[in-house]
C-alpha cells in the first residue's frame, strides 16, 4: 500500500461527516467573534463598564492592531489579495468542479473568513480615521463584532446545509 492511500484511509477526507471539521468550524467562528480587531471582547466589556486604565488598554490594543493590519495592507495588500484569490479559486475548482469534499470544506471556511478580513480592514480604517477613543471606539468594535457574527451565522448555515446535502448524497450513493 502506498503512502497516499494509507494517509487517506487514516484521515477521513469526507469532511462533512467528520466531527473534527464541525469542531474546527465552531472554534474558528467563536475565536473570530471574540477577538474584535485584535481586542478580546471581554476586555472591551470590562473597559466600557469600568473605564480608566482598562479603557486606555483597549484603546492601546485597538491602535496597535489596527496600525499593524493597515501597515500589512499597505505594504503587501495586493500580493495578499492575489494569493488569497488564487487559493480560493483553486479550492473552488477542486471542491465544486472536481467534487473533492475536503476542498469544499476548506473553501466554506476560508471564503467567509476572507470576507471577515476585508471587513476588518474597513473597520481598522475607520478606527484610524477617528473612531479610536472612548464611546466611538466601543461602538465601532461592537458594530464590527456584530458584522462578524452575522457573517458567521450565514456561513455556518450555508456550510451545514451543504454538509447535510453531501452526507445525504453520499449515503444514497453508498460511499
Amino acid at each position: 500500500m502506498d503512502l497516499t492511500r494509507t494517509i487517506f484511509s487514516v484521515i477521513d477526507m469526507r469532511s462533512f461527516s467528520n466531527l473534527w471539521f464541525w469542531i474546527a468550524l465552531a472554534v474558528m467562528w467563536s475565536t473570530a467573534s471574540h477577538w474584535v480587531l485584535g481586542v478580546p471582547w471581554d476586555m472591551v466589556l470590562r473597559a466600557r463598564r469600568k473605564g480608566g486604565q482598562l479603557q486606555a488598554d483597549v484603546e492601546d490594543l485597538a491602535r496597535i492592531y489596527t496600525s499593524r493590519m493597515l501597515y500589512i495592507g499597505r505594504v503587501s495588500g495586493t500580493a495578499v489579495l492575489v494569493l488569497a484569490a488564487g487559493f480560493l479559486s483553486a479550492l473552488w475548482v477542486l471542491g465544486f468542479w472536481y467534487g473533492m469534499q475536503f476542498a469544499q470544506a476548506v473553501f466554506l471556511m476560508a471564503m467567509p473568513m476572507s470576507v471577515v478580513g476585508l471587513v476588518s480592514v474597513q473597520a481598522a480604517r475607520k478606527v484610524e480615521a477617528g473612531d479610536n477613543t472612548g464611546e466611538a471606539l466601543f461602538r465601532r468594535l461592537r458594530t464590527h463584532r456584530r458584522v462578524v457574527q452575522a457573517i458567521g451565522m450565514v456561513s455556518i448555515f450555508v456550510t451545514a446545509m451543504w454538509g447535510m446535502f453531501q452526507n445525504m448524497h453520499m449515503s444514497v450513493l453508498g460511499n
